[in-house]
């Protein structure tokens, strides 16, 4: 937040620009894992509900696409592949890849997985792009509602400061449908990485 409240609230200010200048700052943000929670709600305060929700998925479906190519480069690192040695790390991949689409729609769908974390962490288990892009659609449910609770403050400059956007039940809705979609993908990911496990050992 150090750097990124400041260049937010920059954007007010440069007109007709600020939606691209916004999409390049959301991909920096993806990259490094600054925090892209800030960035929607004040996408929210800057371009209004609708206008900064579809900027906001464009700008994450591309970073997101980025770090899907840099992960792909990561998991050619010497270090990275003696990791996924480990037979545990490797179910764990398999089970992903097998049941991909589902389980990342589930875990987009989560406000409690950080956007940032799990673009990583999809982009270097292996999983396919489209896949990967489909799943992104998760995501649009809490980037409405906080773009929601960002144009409820209305201010950039409040919501750099700290303001917290309010809190209302479609913010605890959201979360208890998270909470369901991660023991969801959880509980599908065991089940697959047993599977991939048990074949594992069949053939050894």
């Amino acid at each position: 937040m150090d750097w990124l409240a400041p260049v937010v609230l920059k954007l007010t200010q440069v007109g007709p620009w600020a939606p691209v200048l916004f999409t390049l700052i959301y991909i920096v943000a993806a990259v490094t894992l600054a925090p892209a929670f800030f960035l929607t709600v004040a996408a929210g305060a800057m371009f209004g509900v609708w206008r900064g929700s579809a900027i906001v998925f464009i700008a994450a479906s591309l970073g997101a696409s980025v770090v899907y190519a840099l992960g792909s480069r990561l998991a050619k690192l010497t270090w990275m592949q003696r990791v996924t040695r480990d037979p545990r790390v490797a179910a764990v991949q398999a089970a992903i890849r097998s049941e991909s689409l589902w389980i990342m729609f589930l875990l987009r769908l989560s406000p409690l997985v950080p956007y940032n974390i799990l673009n990583y962490a999809l982009a270097l288990s292996g999983v396919r792009y489209v896949d990967f892009l489909i799943a992104l659609i998760g995501m649009i449910p809490a980037i409405i509602m906080y773009t929601y609770y960002g144009k409820v403050v209305g201010d950039v400059a409040a919501l750099a400061a700290g303001v917290s956007p309010p809190r209302g039940p479609e913010y605890y809705a959201l979360l208890a449908a998270g909470l369901i979609a991660i023991i969801a993908s959880t509980t599908m990911i065991t089940r697959a990485a047993r599977r991939a496990m048990e074949r594992q050992q069949q053939r050894s």
